[in-house]
């Protein structure tokens, strides 16, 4: 039996994958094959790579566009934490769609199924099958097909500890012999910790060592599986990388001090906080404000990076539902208290969340966010890293290609695909400051 096996430890970043911190990840590193310059998406936010991940397609197709979003509804722009339970469900009946591209979920629904363990925020979690086509346990509620209540549903708290019992039942459930065609298992940590603590604090390291722990016991899981005779792909990674936060800035407060955006709370120009990075919104009726925009934001000290219009491709958005400019935050290689790379700019949180000064955060095109892990190991793939990119979108054709299904019609490809070209993402890295002046 062909089965594919997914385990995502969140916010994880290349440079922090050795073999004292993380030996499971490691040695898999080693036996695997390895993708030194994969890349997630932008925003670099879980929910909208889970969305990416999940469907092998860009914002721009799928069109969940950050963390945090904006819907045109009544006639007015209105601001969306994508996390929330219920905003997919709210999102289908403002625009059609939950999501408007098939997620894996949906097309593994009759070739051996999907069951997914999550244990991020809701929305993420729930972007993997929004419309209830296989099974996706989360401790906010579980669900099955049809979006079925699940009985015995997932009990865990958002921590190592919650992680570590999850992965107990998914080894159990989802790697039992016989099992789903597609098994996702997507941790936590070491994300959560890294919003709490410094960057290479104690707390920190020993989480990394927990989250590496989990990894084992699937590993172990699928040779077992592999010795009773099924193909078992197995990929292991995460979904963005992580830098440390060095001032917080409110852009919607600097708009309406300039005179680009009538009062904090107007919907003429909406500002959406995704951690380093902010999608602008402009309601078509202030159509005319759209160039004085654009001069503010590119002459800001504080935007390492401006998008806008066309210029959205660029970074797989698209302008579309009143997004006018994506924005990521100045960053660079300054290290924290600890030695550890990577400082940025983070965009002034809403809805009441602390801002992470010292702490851990993501979100932008910064090297560092834009650094996470992907190994893989089982059939077409070998030891060595390949001389291709790869991006977050080139999961889900890998997974499909491996269970025979067909993948023609997304953004990423098989990464079976030995010959090496341009990569998937539309994006580059570490864009010089000196695009974004005129």
């Amino acid at each position: 039996m062909r089965r594919a096996v997914l385990v995502i430890l969140d916010g994880l970043r290349r440079d922090f994958v050795d073999a004292e911190r993380m030996p499971h990840l490691a040695a898999l590193r080693e036996r695997g094959t390895f993708f030194p310059s994969y890349r997630s998406a932008f925003p670099s936010a879980t929910r909208v790579v889970s969305s990416t991940l999940a469907t092998g397609c860009w914002p721009a197709r799928h069109g969940l566009q950050g963390n945090s979003m904006v819907l045109v509804e009544d006639g007015r722009l209105v601001r969306h934490d994508v996390g929330h339970p219920g905003f997919l469900q709210h999102k289908r009946r403002v625009t059609g769609h939950s999501l408007a591209m098939p997620t894996l979920a949906e097309r593994v629904a009759r070739r051996g199924g999907a069951m997914i363990f999550n244990n991020v925020s809701p929305g993420a979690a729930y972007a993997h099958d929004p419309d209830g086509h296989g099974q996706v346990f989360h401790r906010a509620g579980s669900f099955g097909p049809g979006r079925a209540p699940l009985a015995d549903g997932l009990d865990v708290t958002l921590d190592a500890a919650g992680d570590a019992a999850m992965t107990t039942r998914f080894i159990a459930e989802a790697l039992a012999p016989g099992g789903p065609a597609l098994a996702v298992l997507w941790m936590g940590e070491p994300d959560h910790i890294q919003h709490e603590t410094p960057l290479g604090s104690p707390p920190h390291l020993a989480v990394l060592k927990a989250a590496d722990a989990n990894l084992g016991r699937v590993i172990a899981a699928v040779e077992a599986l592999r010795e009773q005779g099924d193909e078992v792909l197995l990929i292991a990674g995460s979904d963005h990388g992580h830098e440390t936060i060095v001032g917080v800035i409110d852009i919607e407060d600097e708009l309406v001090a300039a005179g680009l955006k009538a009062e904090l709370h107007s919907d003429d120009v909406v500002v959406a906080a995704n951690g380093t990075s902010a999608l602008v919104y402009l309601h078509p009726d202030h159509s005319r404000r759209h160039d004085r925009l654009d001069d503010f934001l590119r002459s800001r000290p504080w935007a390492g990076a401006v998008f806008g219009g066309d210029e959205l491709g660029k970074v797989g958005q698209a302008p579309v539902g009143a997004l006018a400019f994506a924005v990521s935050m100045r960053g660079d290689d300054a290290p924290n208290a600890f030695g550890i790379p990577g400082s940025c700019l983070a965009v002034k949180p809403q809805g009441g969340k602390p801002d992470r000064l010292g702490f851990g955060q993501h979100g932008g095109l910064n090297i560092h966010e834009q650094s996470p892990v992907l190994v893989i190991d089982g059939p077409g793939f070998s030891t060595g890293a390949p001389p291709a990119p790869a991006a977050v979108v080139d999961i889900a054709p890998t997974l499909l290609a491996h269970l025979g299904l067909p993948a023609n019609d997304l953004d990423g490809r098989p990464l079976q695909e030995a010959a090496p070209r341009l990569a998937a993402a539309p994006f580059s890295l570490q864009i010089p400051v000196s695009e974004n002046r005129r």
